[in-house]
């Protein structure tokens, strides 16, 4: 037989495709969901369709998340896992991408962004609109899904870390955002012991990031479990403002947990703060950090915002100065100051120290989010499903985090999703049926590595715990 390419080897179809599938490890994604009751949830909180017929909501669910973590990154890509014949075989029939668009369609409402449009103040462009009862509804799921992760630990301490990404789109309805280009900013809060994403909120690229922030960070926090104890927050300037600091200072808060909220924001670098940092004498300097071409020091200085109240309790101040190695053509050496304000006690290095693993954290959430889950590029121009869309690809965030704490071998642990993909998800396999029983054969080495029947085990126990709580 001739060679069809230039390696010595043949390419043949088989008439019976659903006997072999390229995803051999992706139902442990679907059994994850399953084993922590995503289907159940989603039931329960979300209502769309009007007749009994088609794919159920979960389905619906479950398809998306599928698509996402096999690396899909539009609507359209569910195709090729329902060409997979063998599959579907596996996991069951997933949606189609018509069915898909529908369903993302029903999270949007334009009444909701006609009411948002006539509230807004007469001095701002800006506005945030409430999320219909669908959309709700979906963040409630995660937030239960959340729960069910946390209660198989025992972890007493939750640090949230707030931070918004910029999501481009060349729709015309896409806003111009501050760095120029179209698209939209939602932002995120994030459990980073856990590595979870607790809650989001989707806003149009326009919309400052500084803006009513205190509602998805009392949201963030009420998704907690009640067994968390220790609570700590992290954020960038954009929740540096009255409201936010007020209410996580305030032991007795409203519309949140009682007790204490240990927190460090980065401060906005007013004239009256700068003056104040640059008074600091050179004794009080403090070396953090030796960079090749910088160095960089801290200090801390007394400093109280105009509108903090007097009978409330003073916030601390922590001044960074970086100073340039390299001197300027006049001479000069370049300088810069940052501050940090905090209500925590403790040495002032390490606490710009645990300050800046926010960069670590919440940021990763967003490159993943966005490079490896499809959430870098909205699917259509209706404001609630493409914030639907951002929602799911957060929550296959949370659902590959709890397969690779519970389930996965340790070595996966810290793997990104891609590395998943190339090393668990895509595993060739034969299916069979025998004895009424239907049976995946895969590679011995392969099985080795990954230990996919160890992992579905240790599912099925998970299912069992999540059913008897």
């Amino acid at each position: 037989m001739k060679n069809q390419g230039v390696l010595p080897y043949v390419v043949e179809t088989l008439k019976c495709s659903d006997t072999v599938t390229a995803w051999g490890g992706l139902p442990l994604v679907l059994e994850t969901m399953i084993a922590l009751g995503v289907g159940r949830e989603v039931g329960q909180h979300i209502a769309i369709r009007e007749r009994d017929r088609g794919y159920s909501e979960a389905r619906k669910i479950e398809s998306l998340v599928l698509l996402m973590a096999s690396g899909g990154e539009c609507i359209e890509d569910i195709e090729r896992l329902r060409q997979d014949q063998g599959l579907c075989r596996l996991v069951g029939d997933l949606a189609g991408a018509d069915a898909l668009r529908t369903f993302l369609y029903a999270f949007h409402d334009d009444e909701l962004i006609a009411r948002a449009q006539a509230s807004r103040s007469p001095d701002r462009v800006a506005y945030i609109p409430e999320e219909n009862e669908a959309l709700q509804g979906l963040g409630r799921v995660n937030v239960s899904f959340v729960r069910q992760v946390a209660a198989q630990g025992n972890g007493k301490r939750a640090t949230l870390d707030h931070d918004a990404t910029i999501q481009e789109s060349h729709k015309r309805e896409a806003l111009f955002h501050y760095k120029g280009g179209r698209g939209y900013q939602p932002s995120v809060i994030y459990w980073a012991e856990q590595d979870l994403v607790l809650a989001d909120e989707y806003r149009d690229g326009n919309v400052p990031a500084a803006m009513d922030n205190l509602r998805l960070i009392q949201r963030g926090f009420a998704a907690l479990p009640t067994a968390v104890t220790e609570l700590f927050f992290r954020a960038d300037t954009a929740c540096y403002e009255d409201r936010v600091l007020k209410w996580l200072a305030d032991p007795k808060r409203e519309d949140g947990p009682q007790g204490h909220i240990g927190f460090t924001i980065s401060a906005d670098m007013t004239q009256e703060l700068r003056k104040v940092c640059a008074a600091a004498s050179e004794t009080s300097w403090q070396m953090v950090d030796d960079r090749p071409q910088e160095t960089v020091y801290c200090a801390e200085v007394e400093f109280t915002p105009g509108n903090w109240s007097k009978d409330a309790k003073p916030l601390r101040y922590l001044a960074v100065r970086i100073d340039a190695k390299q001197r300027e053509l006049d001479g000069t050496c370049g300088r810069k100051y940052l501050a940090v304000v905090t209500n925590r006690d403790g040495k002032a290095v390490d606490l710009l120290r645990w300050h800046w693993k926010k960069a670590g954290t919440i940021e990763s959430v967003h490159d993943v989010a966005k490079n490896e889950l499809g959430a870098k590029v909205p699917p259509c121009g209706r404001f609630g499903a493409n914030a639907a869309w951002f929602r799911i690809s957060l929550l296959t965030y949370n659902v590959l985090s709890a397969m690779k704490s519970a389930v996965l071998p340790a070595e996966f642990s810290k793997a990104r999703p891609k590395r998943l993909r190339f090393s668990v998800f895509t595993i060739a396999g034969r299916i069979i049926s025998s004895g009424g029983k239907l049976i995946l054969r895969v590679a011995e080495e392969i099985e080795t590595s990954v230990k996919l029947v160890v992992a579905r085990q240790r599912l099925a126990e998970l299912a069992a715990r999540t059913n008897t709580a």
